[in-house]
């Protein structure tokens, strides 16, 4: 008896000194292989700090082990404590277990060796919030419970109140069973895209089985709102796809209702993940009276390549019941495609392409956001270039398209292309030594470009005749740059040559005869016949020219030596120059065809309407032309710092005007009306408010019909008139107000949204939550003088209004407008309100009136998986066809 009691208290006495935290190494704790005593006790090195490895071993069939597949680490940092047949290990505080590439962390943790089984649970602090709850991660996967009890031989486990992430959404589960590697059961669940530890919406699943990075797959289950449950409608089962890479499926569609094209399915589909390299969506829209649509969207890429995407688009709206006046059956079509090159794929040679064409009136019928409805141009370009290595050669092959979708004109360029040369310097010596001589810095470009286009209406484009309605031609562009020079250090002169080409390839011939009646263009009589010559047909013209500018500073200094302001300087930067062109309308250039008309002496073009227009104008050109730029600045004291001295106090710049510029030119050949137009423009900042103006005076006076006659209005007129007859003018303005609260985070969300693209759809549909108010409006002028049409001149004025502001954090509120002063009338004007719900957002739209005349009411959860999951009221601006 006395044996036996004094075995346990030497055992008792070595465990106690094992269960003392020390900080030395990690220590590797083995079975030995021969001696089977070591089966009942477990030799330890008091010395080693709390933790170890157990290794698996395969020795002879007298030892008694547990067999597993890799070392078993583990450690702690309060304490580790070893049972007396050393089976079970429990570890305290800040515990943690690796098994291959299982971690499990937790506060108490315990070791079974021979049933291969942890459990792990956390502790409650002082507050009575659990903490150091178990912290399980199997390769990617990782979630976080109450209590867990694993085994890593079958896998399995029973865990209670766990929260997974599974995709877009949390799994919560009072208690699951893990059946295998990557599949767990649970019963009374929750799932949710809310973030927040007490979800403020779930679906409350009665049953379900999750498969990681795969699929959920629920039994019955119903919404739970705020902790109010909503039975009805109960969903009978529930699919939810959380695959990490894409995959192929069903694309439910939206539905609602319209009073004119009747209830509707919209957006609904297949998508087919194809292939790392593309996917394809193939989706429709229907609608009750009649009305559809088909749509082909996909994107492709290969890595250090390319990438792209294509969005094929073919509508067919119904309005009205067939047979009756109203009746209205409007096909429609939309095609979208943009491809970029890798810029590591080939330095020297490009492809890209932005194709965006439709149909006329395709966005007034199809759009769903006011950025596609209010636009009215489009453009398209394939382009291809290619630079030639170790030569100043580049080239250039497009393809352009652009519309207008106001009058359905469609112009095309089919193709384009352009081949350039740059500046090179044939004087120039290789190996040069000394300065560089004058004639050495002549250089020579050259451009070359080739057209071949048509205009015409979208319904007419396709039966336009190659020969008589397609316009094509090449051009030729030789610049020299002759050597500049200074004259007294201080006005730079720069001469230059300019020579152009072009090439038709047909040109017309006019031919009177009396009393005919021919469908000729405008500017030619009808009694005139224009027959068209093919053949090559070259147009030239060249110029010379000189100019010369400067620099002239002014300076005024206050004599009061107290005065706040230091200085105002003066920048006048005066430019003129001469330039000449022959007279092309001469019979030896043949630019130009004489026909007596009704006895009188016309000329026409033969090359009119050419591609890069018709021949040189008439008439030698001998201009002088002269500006003047002008920019007033004045130095100020800084005293916005005031902990600083009168004598420390900084001075800073103050800008009275940014630009104020005065142009015209004199033709020294001109017979009349010599002196051009005097455009001003002004740029100046007021208040942190910029302010743009310009107007154009003409010097000549007008006669009765409004032409002009060579006579000059400062002889003519009086007072501020004798400056000159007003034919345009504009101003315009605008200001913007902001609180600065939150306006360095704005900033940074806003970067992050259009750099890093973190946000679906379209950028119109941010809402920034941390401006607590914003207000802004812009007014425009514009003025234009008497004419025929309009005697007493033509006045625009516009006036945009837009502004923010947020109630509260959660709150915004939203406005834009634009009123028409001259009109009296209201433009395009949409009023916001946006609430952040967390998980869940609503957002209200309203269009009071217009052609998009609407409202729209919506409450919906954030995350695209359960973008379905809304609440929506609204009345479609389709309604007002």
């Amino acid at each position: 008896m006395y044996k036996i009691l004094f075995t346990y208290l030497f055992v008792f006495i070595s465990l106690l000194g094992f269960c003392q935290k020390t900080e030395s190494l990690s220590p590797v704790l083995e079975i030995p292989q021969s001696d089977t005593v070591y089966n009942q006790a477990v030799q330890v090195d008091t010395l080693q700090e709390m933790g170890g490895t157990v290794i698996d071993t395969t020795a002879a069939d007298s030892i008694v082990a547990p067999v597993i597949e890799a070392p078993i680490d583990y450690n702690a940092e309060d304490s580790i404590i070893v049972s007396f047949d050393g089976q079970k290990v429990f570890l305290y505080n800040n515990s943690k277990v690796t098994y291959q590439q299982i971690e499990l962390s937790a506060y108490f943790i315990e070791l079974d060796l021979e049933t291969k089984e942890v459990y792990a649970e956390g502790i409650q602090d002082s507050t009575g919030a659990l903490v150091q709850k178990p912290i399980f991660k199997d390769g990617n996967e990782e979630f976080e419970s109450k209590t867990l009890r694993y085994n890593f031989e079958t896998e399995k486990g029973i865990i209670t109140e766990v929260v997974t992430e599974q995709g877009d959404g949390f799994v919560h589960s009072q208690r699951t069973k893990k059946i295998s590697k990557d599949a767990f059961i649970l019963r009374k669940g929750k799932y949710t895209t809310c973030d927040a530890d007490h979800p403020h919406f779930y679906l409350h699943l009665t049953k379900a089985k999750v498969i990681s990075n795969n699929k959920i797959i629920t039994g019955p289950a119903y919404m739970v709102l705020e902790d109010f449950p909503i039975y009805f409608p109960i969903l009978p089962f529930g699919y939810f796809p959380n695959a990490p890479t894409y995959s192929s499926g069903i694309l439910v569609p939206a539905y609602g209702e319209e009073q004119n094209r009747g209830f509707f399915l919209r957006d609904g589909g297949y998508y087919w993940a194809a292939s790392e390299y593309f996917d394809l969506a193939l989706q429709g829209d229907i609608y009750s009276k009649g009305s559809w649509a088909s749509k082909l969207n996909t994107n492709y890429r290969k890595r250090y390549k390319f990438s792209g995407g294509m969005n094929l688009q073919y509508s067919v709206n119904v309005f009205g019941e067939k047979g009756r006046e109203d009746y209205r059956r409007t096909p429609q079509f939309s095609v979208r495609w943009n491809h970029s090159q890798d810029a590591k794929a080939n330095p020297n040679q490009t492809f890209s392409a932005s194709v965006n064409l439709s149909s006329s009136g395709y966005e007034k019928l199809n759009s769903y956001s006011s950025r596609e409805y209010l636009s009215t141009q489009k453009s398209s370009s394939v382009s291809f270039t290619k630079k030639f290595e170790n030569t100043p050669f580049n080239m250039s092959v497009n393809l352009r398209h652009s519309q207008n979708s106001r009058d359905s004109t469609m112009s095309l360029s089919l193709p384009e292309m352009t081949f350039s040369m740059g500046k090179i310097y044939p004087f120039r010596k290789k190996n040069r030594s000394g300065a560089i001589k004058w004639y050495e810095k002549l250089g020579v470009n050259y451009s070359g470009n080739l057209r071949n286009s048509v205009t015409a209406k979208q319904s007419e484009i396709l039966n336009q005749s190659f020969t008589r309605d397609w316009k094509n031609g090449i051009r030729h562009n030789i610049p020299i740059a002759l050597p500049s020079f200074n004259l007294f250090n201080h006005v730079n002169f720069s001469p230059g040559f300019s020579y152009n080409e072009k090439w038709y390839f047909k040109k017309y011939d006019y031919t009177y005869n009396e009393g005919a009646d021919y469908d000729n263009p405008s500017g030619v009589p009808s009694a005139v016949k224009v027959d068209t010559i093919t053949g090559l047909n070259r147009v030239y013209d060249y110029s010379y020219s000189v100019s010369a500018s400067t620099n002239i500073y002014g300076m005024f200094l206050p004599r009061n030596a107290n005065s706040k302001v230091k200085g105002i300087r003066h920048k006048m930067s005066p430019s003129m120059s001469f330039s000449y062109r022959p007279d092309f309308g001469a019979e030896r250039f043949g630019y130009w065809q004489k026909v007596m008309v009704d006895s009188t002496m016309q000329y026409f073009d033969v090359n009119a309407g050419g591609i890069y227009g018709g021949s040189p104008g008439r008439g030698a050109s001998g201009s002088v032309s002269f500006s003047l730029n002008n920019n007033l600045e004045m130095k100020v004291l800084d005293t916005n710092d005031t902990t600083k001295t009168e004598g420390e106090q900084q001075t800073r710049k103050v800008k009275i005007i940014d630009n104020l510029s005065f142009g015209t030119s004199y033709n020294l050949i001109a017979d009349s009306l010599n002196l051009s137009p005097i455009s001003i423009r002004a740029r100046t900042t007021v208040a942190g408010v910029s302010i743009n103006m310009g107007g154009v005076l003409d010097p000549y006076m007008v006669n009765d019909d409004y032409q002009k006659i060579h006579k000059y209005v400062w002889n003519e007129k009086s007072g501020l008139a004798k400056l000159g007859r007003l034919t345009r003018a504009n101003l315009s303005f605008g200001m913007n107000f902001r609180s600065k609260k939150g306006e360095e985070e704005a900033e940074r969300n806003k970067g992050l949204v259009e750099e890093e693209n973190i946000l679906p759809g379209e950028y119109e549909d941010y809402v920034d939550f941390n401006i607590p108010w914003d207000f802004g409006f812009d007014y425009s002028f514009n003025y234009t003088g008497p004419t025929r049409a309009a005697p007493d001149g033509r006045f625009s004025q516009t006036i945009g209004v837009r502004g923010n502001v947020n109630l509260t954090e959660k709150w915004r509120i939203s406005a834009n407008t634009n009123y028409d002063i001259m009109a009296g009338e209201f433009a395009h004007t949409t009023f916001n309100v946006n609430r952040d719900l967390h998980c869940w957002q609503m957002s209200f739209s309203f269009v009071p009136f217009g052609f998009r005349k609407s409202y729209s009411f919506t409450i919906n959860a954030k995350s695209s998986i359960l973008k379905d999951l809304k609440i929506q009221k609204r009345q479609s601006h389709y309604d007002n066809f």
